[in-house]
């Protein structure tokens, strides 16, 4: 293991959220640790926050009296660049600007020894344009922590093309040391949780725009549904609709415009309009003092039919078959059909989207009774499922469908006929990001899988899900979508040679 001895001084430049963080978590590791900001006071303020925040925890028995009172002994104030001389690891957590890196990096230069580590938080500035004017790029690469950093576990350990594989090496056996999770990603746009995560919230966005549902129900959709700890209307009013937007115009612009990274009008609207999320009293939600919660549009109750057929033994069908018995409903089972139904409530016919709408399936089909339910992580464990109905179904149908759906004790979440609709489309989406990073170069997919469930709390990483869908499914609900929503939906290379291969991503 190649860590920097406990010794060594760290230094943090930069004492906002971020930076206080990462200086907490270094001089939790048992390193002298140099906190500097050019705003005057900042960080000595920073630090009065480190001590309180640190003290709390004791009290709470969180954290060892002794372990915090030397952390908090090694920990000081710089009050200029010229008292980092001696400091073997200094980390930039500094307003995301490229002038701004560049002009501080080359200002250490001049400071530093030769064999002082270099490092940047930065979130999606290449690693390569901030080391390019170095005299060193080789000793200059990407300690990227998330928000708030003494809790996350993981940490991006970015390589430009100057980065040394021993840089690299030392900065990711030194986030070992400090108890976190590294991961090995190459300087791209975005890296990997940055990148991947984005049709998280494009494609809720799309269709909040296409009017599909309300952000309250497409929230409540992707918790109990898809298993997600947050959706992405109540995510990204935590995160800042300013900030989350400026990342997804960011990777958009680096990518040269790709459809799939566009950003949403909607959104821009919400910061146009000053609703930043949490820290403005509202953005897509409303905090502000004694607003109710928003509630997601639920179905009313609905009788059951009495004539209910399930078919085949797919995840879905084997839900509904243990939940339907488990309520003491009772229904016949048949083998699975050749059109994909899943279940039959009278007249209305019950189908797992494959991406196309609806309204396009019953034409197809030539049934009009046809009704859509989304992808669940777990369907035997969800409590609620979307469910759509194509436009020529009667509303007998759609009553029936609610009824089977609620007998097996599930929430209806009603959504207007969206191809992929909401789980499925997102996840799709998730796997052919995910498929094209690795593809790229840009990491291993076990260090994707990882990132993303230890960076944004996802409950399986895009390339499991893959697993447990398999990729078939998921290019065959891409394909449909792009017959009609165009490019954004191709399918990437690595997913058509997954199809076609029939390996997971996950082999060699």
């Amino acid at each position: 293991m190649t860590a920097l001895d406990s010794r060594i001084a760290v230094a943090v430049i930069g004492a906002g959220t971020m930076g206080a963080g990462i200086a907490q978590v270094a001089a939790l590791a048992g390193h002298p640790v140099f906190l500097h900001d050019t705003r005057p006071g900042a960080a000595a303020q920073a630090i009065d926050g480190i001590r309180h925040g640190l003290r709390a925890l004791v009290a709470k028995k969180r954290l060892d009296a002794d372990q915090v009172e030397s952390a908090l002994n090694g920990l000081c104030a710089a009050d200029a660049l010229t008292d980092l001389g001696a400091c073997g690891l200094i980390i930039e957590a500094i307003v995301e600007r490229l002038d701004a890196k560049t002009a501080l990096f080359g200002a250490l230069e001049s400071i530093v020894t030769t064999d002082c580590l270099l490092a940047t938080n930065t979130s999606s500035i290449p690693v390569t344009a901030i080391g390019a004017g170095l005299r060193h790029p080789e000793r200059l690469g990407g300690l990227h922590f998330f928000n708030p950093a003494p809790r996350m576990p993981l940490v991006e350990i970015v390589s430009g093309l100057d980065t040394s594989a021993e840089t690299t090496r030392t900065l990711a056996d030194t986030a070992t040391a400090w108890g976190k999770t590294p991961v090995l990603t190459r300087s791209t746009p975005g890296f990997i949780v940055n990148r991947v995560a984005r049709p998280f919230y494009a494609e809720g966005l799309r269709l909040l725009q296409e009017q599909a549902l309300d952000p309250a129900t497409l929230d409540h959709i992707m918790r109990t549904c898809g298993g997600f700890r947050m959706g992405p209307c109540e995510l990204t009013d935590l995160i800042g609709q300013d900030i989350n937007a400026a990342v997804s115009r960011s990777v958009w612009t680096a990518f040269y415009h790709a459809p799939r990274f566009e950003p949403s009008l909607l959104q821009q609207e919400l910061v146009d309009g000053g609703r930043l999320g949490r820290k403005s009293g509202r953005g897509f939600h409303d905090y502000r003092e004694g607003t109710p919660a928003p509630a997601p549009q639920l179905a009313p109750a609905q009788a059951c039919p009495k004539m209910v057929s399930i078919h085949g033994d797919g995840p879905l069908a084997r839900a509904l078959a243990s939940r339907l018995r488990a309520h003491e409903v009772a229904f016949d089972t048949a083998p699975a059909r050749e059109d994909g139904c899943v279940a039959q409530a009278g007249d209305a016919r019950l189908y797992l989207t494959d991406g196309r709408s609806a309204t396009r399936r019953a034409s197809d089909l030539n049934q009009p009774a046809t009704l859509l339910l989304d992808l669940a992580l777990d369907p035997e464990t969800a409590t609620c499922l979307p469910l759509a109905a194509a436009r020529q179904c009667p509303e007998s149908a759609r009553q029936a469908a609610i009824g089977l759906l609620q007998a097996a004790g599930y929430e209806v979440a009603p959504i207007q006929d969206a191809p992929g609709m909401v789980v499925m489309r997102t996840v799709a989406m998730l796997i052919n990001e995910a498929a094209d990073t690795v593809h790229q170069g840009v990491c291993s997919a076990p260090d994707l899988d990882l990132a993303m469930r230890l960076g944004v709390n996802y409950p399986l990483g895009p390339l499991d899900w893959c697993d447990r869908i398999g990729a078939r499914v998921i290019g065959t609900v891409l394909t449909h979508l792009r017959g009609s929503d165009g490019e954004r939906y191709r399918p990437c290379v690595a997913l058509q040679s997954a199809i076609h291969s029939g390996k997971s991503f996950h082999e060699a």
